[in-house]
Protein backbone atom coordinates (compact mmCIF):
# COMPACT_ATOMS: atom_id res chain seq x y z
CA UNK A 1 0.00 0.00 0.00
CA UNK A 2 1.20 3.35 -0.86
CA UNK A 3 2.49 5.80 2.10
CA UNK A 4 0.58 9.02 2.19
CA UNK A 5 2.34 10.44 5.60
CA UNK A 6 4.11 13.18 2.95
CA UNK A 7 1.21 13.96 1.13
CA UNK A 8 -0.60 14.57 4.69
CA UNK A 9 1.78 16.63 5.76
CA UNK A 10 1.76 18.56 3.17
CA UNK A 11 -1.70 18.81 3.59
CA UNK A 12 -1.76 20.47 6.64
CA UNK A 13 0.92 23.02 5.69
CA UNK A 14 -1.68 24.15 2.70
CA UNK A 15 -4.26 24.29 5.34
CA UNK A 16 -2.45 26.63 7.80
CA UNK A 17 -1.63 28.50 4.90
CA UNK A 18 -5.38 29.02 3.92
CA UNK A 19 -6.56 29.51 7.48
CA UNK A 20 -4.14 32.29 8.08
CA UNK A 21 -5.48 34.01 4.84
CA UNK A 22 -9.40 33.44 5.20
CA UNK A 23 -9.41 34.31 9.40
CA UNK A 24 -7.40 37.45 8.04
CA UNK A 25 -10.96 38.57 6.17
CA UNK A 26 -13.64 36.69 8.28
CA UNK A 27 -16.24 39.55 8.81
CA UNK A 28 -13.83 42.27 7.31
CA UNK A 29 -16.03 44.79 6.59
CA UNK A 30 -14.55 45.61 3.22
CA UNK A 31 -14.77 42.49 2.44
CA UNK A 32 -15.19 42.09 -1.43
CA UNK A 33 -18.32 39.42 -2.97
CA UNK A 34 -18.59 38.70 -6.25
CA UNK A 35 -21.55 36.62 -8.15
CA UNK A 36 -20.71 33.96 -10.10
CA UNK A 37 -22.50 32.35 -13.03
CA UNK A 38 -24.48 29.50 -11.17
CA UNK A 39 -25.49 32.66 -9.12
CA UNK A 40 -23.14 32.08 -6.13
CA UNK A 41 -21.00 34.30 -3.99
CA UNK A 42 -16.95 34.05 -4.17
CA UNK A 43 -14.85 36.75 -1.82
CA UNK A 44 -11.53 37.87 -2.45
CA UNK A 45 -10.83 35.32 0.25
CA UNK A 46 -12.27 32.42 -2.14
CA UNK A 47 -9.90 33.34 -4.42
CA UNK A 48 -6.81 34.45 -1.76
CA UNK A 49 -6.39 30.97 -0.32
CA UNK A 50 -7.03 29.00 -3.78
CA UNK A 51 -4.06 30.94 -5.88
CA UNK A 52 -1.95 30.33 -2.14
CA UNK A 53 -2.71 26.47 -2.37
CA UNK A 54 -2.15 26.23 -6.16
CA UNK A 55 1.04 27.99 -5.39
CA UNK A 56 2.26 26.34 -3.03
CA UNK A 57 1.38 22.82 -4.92
CA UNK A 58 3.23 23.66 -8.04
CA UNK A 59 6.50 24.02 -5.55
CA UNK A 60 6.39 21.59 -3.21
CA UNK A 61 3.68 18.69 -5.81
CA UNK A 62 4.83 20.09 -9.46
CA UNK A 63 3.79 16.84 -11.05
CA UNK A 64 0.49 16.57 -9.95
CA UNK A 65 -2.65 18.08 -11.61
CA UNK A 66 -4.81 20.40 -9.43
CA UNK A 67 -8.80 21.07 -9.77
CA UNK A 68 -10.38 24.04 -7.39
CA UNK A 69 -13.81 25.72 -7.61
CA UNK A 70 -12.68 28.99 -8.30
CA UNK A 71 -9.86 28.63 -10.99
CA UNK A 72 -10.82 25.32 -12.34
CA UNK A 73 -8.50 22.39 -13.60
CA UNK A 74 -4.63 22.52 -14.78
CA UNK A 75 -2.27 19.75 -15.46
CA UNK A 76 -2.58 15.68 -15.91
CA UNK A 77 -1.46 12.84 -14.69
CA UNK A 78 -2.48 10.46 -12.25
CA UNK A 79 -2.49 12.15 -8.81
CA UNK A 80 -4.85 15.29 -8.26
CA UNK A 81 -4.97 17.67 -5.63
CA UNK A 82 -8.80 19.24 -5.66
CA UNK A 83 -9.85 22.20 -4.08
CA UNK A 84 -12.49 23.87 -2.18
CA UNK A 85 -10.94 27.06 -0.79
CA UNK A 86 -14.10 28.01 1.61
CA UNK A 87 -16.68 25.40 1.79
CA UNK A 88 -19.45 27.61 2.90
CA UNK A 89 -18.86 30.69 1.33
CA UNK A 90 -22.65 31.83 2.11
CA UNK A 91 -21.58 31.58 5.71
CA UNK A 92 -18.58 33.39 5.68
CA UNK A 93 -20.13 36.42 3.77
CA UNK A 94 -22.32 36.52 6.48
CA UNK A 95 -20.18 36.30 9.34
CA UNK A 96 -21.15 32.60 10.57
CA UNK A 97 -18.20 30.59 11.74
CA UNK A 98 -19.60 27.34 9.42
CA UNK A 99 -17.24 27.34 6.59
CA UNK A 100 -13.62 25.78 5.78
CA UNK A 101 -11.37 24.49 3.91
CA UNK A 102 -11.30 21.62 1.72
CA UNK A 103 -8.15 20.05 0.64
CA UNK A 104 -7.77 16.51 -1.43
CA UNK A 105 -5.40 14.38 -3.27
CA UNK A 106 -7.60 12.08 -5.76
CA UNK A 107 -5.28 9.15 -7.53
CA UNK A 108 -6.08 6.62 -10.05
CA UNK A 109 -6.44 3.71 -10.31
CA UNK A 110 -8.33 0.70 -11.60
CA UNK A 111 -11.55 1.95 -10.73
CA UNK A 112 -10.75 5.30 -11.12
CA UNK A 113 -9.81 8.14 -9.08
CA UNK A 114 -10.47 8.29 -5.35
CA UNK A 115 -9.28 10.11 -3.01
CA UNK A 116 -6.40 8.66 -0.58
CA UNK A 117 -5.80 12.23 1.80
CA UNK A 118 -8.17 14.77 3.24
CA UNK A 119 -8.23 17.46 5.42
CA UNK A 120 -11.01 19.79 6.30
CA UNK A 121 -10.01 22.79 8.61
CA UNK A 122 -12.62 25.23 9.95
CA UNK A 123 -10.64 27.59 12.05
CA UNK A 124 -13.56 29.64 12.54
CA UNK A 125 -14.57 26.96 14.57
CA UNK A 126 -11.27 26.19 16.23
CA UNK A 127 -11.34 22.28 14.85
CA UNK A 128 -9.43 20.58 11.99
CA UNK A 129 -9.96 16.69 10.47
CA UNK A 130 -7.83 14.55 8.16
CA UNK A 131 -7.12 11.15 6.70
CA UNK A 132 -5.03 9.25 4.39
CA UNK A 133 -6.13 5.62 3.21
CA UNK A 134 -4.89 3.33 5.10
CA UNK A 135 -3.68 5.51 7.98
CA UNK A 136 -6.96 6.40 9.68
CA UNK A 137 -8.84 9.22 9.91
CA UNK A 138 -8.82 12.05 13.08
CA UNK A 139 -9.10 15.33 14.62
CA UNK A 140 -7.32 17.40 16.29
CA UNK A 141 -4.57 20.52 16.55
CA UNK A 142 -1.89 19.01 14.63
CA UNK A 143 -0.67 15.93 13.89
CA UNK A 144 1.22 15.12 17.06
CA UNK A 145 -2.28 16.62 19.06
CA UNK A 146 -5.03 14.07 17.62
CA UNK A 147 -7.54 11.47 18.30
CA UNK A 148 -8.79 9.22 16.30
CA UNK A 149 -12.59 9.12 14.53
CA UNK A 150 -14.69 6.38 14.60
CA UNK A 151 -18.11 6.12 13.22
CA UNK A 152 -21.59 5.57 15.18
CA UNK A 153 -23.06 2.20 16.06
CA UNK A 154 -26.81 2.69 15.41
CA UNK A 155 -28.34 0.66 13.27
CA UNK A 156 -31.88 1.60 13.20
CA UNK A 157 -33.23 4.73 11.43
CA UNK A 158 -35.76 5.03 14.40
CA UNK A 159 -32.41 6.33 16.46
CA UNK A 160 -30.98 7.98 14.35
CA UNK A 161 -29.79 11.45 13.86
CA UNK A 162 -29.99 12.85 10.05
CA UNK A 163 -28.22 15.55 8.61
CA UNK A 164 -28.56 17.69 5.61
CA UNK A 165 -28.22 21.04 3.91
CA UNK A 166 -31.47 22.21 3.12
CA UNK A 167 -34.99 21.46 2.18
CA UNK A 168 -35.10 23.29 -1.59
CA UNK A 169 -32.40 21.05 -2.98
CA UNK A 170 -34.77 17.87 -2.55
CA UNK A 171 -37.68 20.23 -3.99
CA UNK A 172 -35.72 20.94 -7.00
CA UNK A 173 -35.07 17.73 -8.13
CA UNK A 174 -37.98 16.43 -7.76
CA UNK A 175 -36.81 14.31 -4.06
CA UNK A 176 -38.27 16.09 -1.77
CA UNK A 177 -40.96 12.95 -0.68
CA UNK A 178 -38.70 10.55 -0.16
CA UNK A 179 -36.40 13.48 1.85
CA UNK A 180 -39.46 14.22 3.72
CA UNK A 181 -40.43 10.59 4.12
CA UNK A 182 -36.57 9.77 5.61
CA UNK A 183 -37.13 12.53 8.18
CA UNK A 184 -39.95 11.11 9.84
CA UNK A 185 -38.11 7.76 9.96
CA UNK A 186 -35.18 9.43 11.94
CA UNK A 187 -34.79 10.07 15.05
CA UNK A 188 -33.68 13.42 14.84
CA UNK A 189 -32.76 15.92 12.09
CA UNK A 190 -30.91 19.25 11.78
CA UNK A 191 -29.93 21.16 9.06
CA UNK A 192 -26.27 21.68 9.63
CA UNK A 193 -25.01 22.14 5.91
CA UNK A 194 -22.06 22.35 3.86
CA UNK A 195 -18.74 20.00 5.37
CA UNK A 196 -19.72 19.99 8.95
CA UNK A 197 -22.67 16.39 8.38
CA UNK A 198 -19.75 14.37 7.47
CA UNK A 199 -17.01 15.40 9.86
CA UNK A 200 -20.08 14.84 12.48
CA UNK A 201 -20.46 11.37 10.59
CA UNK A 202 -16.84 10.21 10.81
CA UNK A 203 -17.12 11.40 14.28
CA UNK A 204 -20.07 9.61 15.11
CA UNK A 205 -22.13 12.54 16.38
CA UNK A 206 -24.20 11.88 13.38
CA UNK A 207 -25.56 9.05 11.64
CA UNK A 208 -25.85 9.61 8.33
CA UNK A 209 -26.51 12.53 5.90
CA UNK A 210 -26.76 13.55 2.34
CA UNK A 211 -27.15 16.37 -0.40
CA UNK A 212 -28.91 16.45 -3.84
CA UNK A 213 -26.14 18.06 -5.62
CA UNK A 214 -22.41 18.88 -5.20
CA UNK A 215 -19.12 19.32 -7.12
CA UNK A 216 -16.25 17.26 -6.86
CA UNK A 217 -14.23 19.86 -4.82
CA UNK A 218 -17.41 19.83 -1.74
CA UNK A 219 -17.09 15.94 -1.49
CA UNK A 220 -13.32 14.10 -2.02
CA UNK A 221 -12.00 15.55 0.92
CA UNK A 222 -14.60 14.97 3.28
CA UNK A 223 -15.28 10.97 1.41
CA UNK A 224 -12.24 9.61 2.88
CA UNK A 225 -12.12 11.23 6.17
CA UNK A 226 -15.80 9.43 6.57
CA UNK A 227 -14.40 6.10 5.01
CA UNK A 228 -11.22 6.00 6.96
CA UNK A 229 -13.26 6.59 10.20
CA UNK A 230 -15.77 3.44 9.16
CA UNK A 231 -18.06 4.90 7.40
CA UNK A 232 -19.58 4.74 4.36
CA UNK A 233 -19.99 7.31 1.35
CA UNK A 234 -21.22 6.93 -1.94
CA UNK A 235 -23.66 8.85 -4.36
CA UNK A 236 -27.23 8.43 -4.20
CA UNK A 237 -27.00 6.13 -6.75
CA UNK A 238 -25.24 3.93 -4.09
CA UNK A 239 -22.02 3.98 -5.79
CA UNK A 240 -18.94 4.43 -3.93
CA UNK A 241 -16.71 7.54 -3.77
CA UNK A 242 -17.39 11.72 -4.35
CA UNK A 243 -17.71 10.65 -8.24
CA UNK A 244 -21.86 10.80 -8.57
CA UNK A 245 -22.54 14.51 -8.12
CA UNK A 246 -24.21 13.99 -5.11
CA UNK A 247 -23.82 12.11 -1.47
CA UNK A 248 -25.00 9.97 0.97
CA UNK A 249 -22.47 9.13 3.97
CA UNK A 250 -23.25 7.11 6.92
CA UNK A 251 -22.18 5.09 9.73
CA UNK A 252 -22.15 2.00 7.46
CA UNK A 253 -25.00 0.31 8.93
CA UNK A 254 -27.52 2.49 7.62
CA UNK A 255 -26.09 3.20 4.33
CA UNK A 256 -29.02 0.62 2.65
CA UNK A 257 -32.15 2.16 4.30
CA UNK A 258 -31.28 5.85 3.99
CA UNK A 259 -30.85 4.88 0.20
CA UNK A 260 -33.64 3.34 -0.32
CA UNK A 261 -35.47 6.64 0.89
CA UNK A 262 -33.48 8.53 -1.47
CA UNK A 263 -31.81 6.93 -4.68
CA UNK A 264 -33.25 8.38 -7.99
Amino acid sequence: MPDYHDDLRLGHVLADAADATTMERFKALDLKVETKPDMTPVSEADKAAEELIRSSLQRARPRDAVLGEEFGSEGTGPRRWVIDPIDGTKNYVRGVPVWATLIALMERGEGGDRPVVGVVSAPALGRRWWAAEGLGAYTGRSLSSASRLAVSKVNNLSDASFAYSSLSGWEERGKLNGFLDLTRACWRTRGYGDFWPYMMVAEGSVDICAEPELSLWDMAANAVIVQEAGGRFTGLDGVPGPNSGDAAASNGLLHGAMLDYLRP
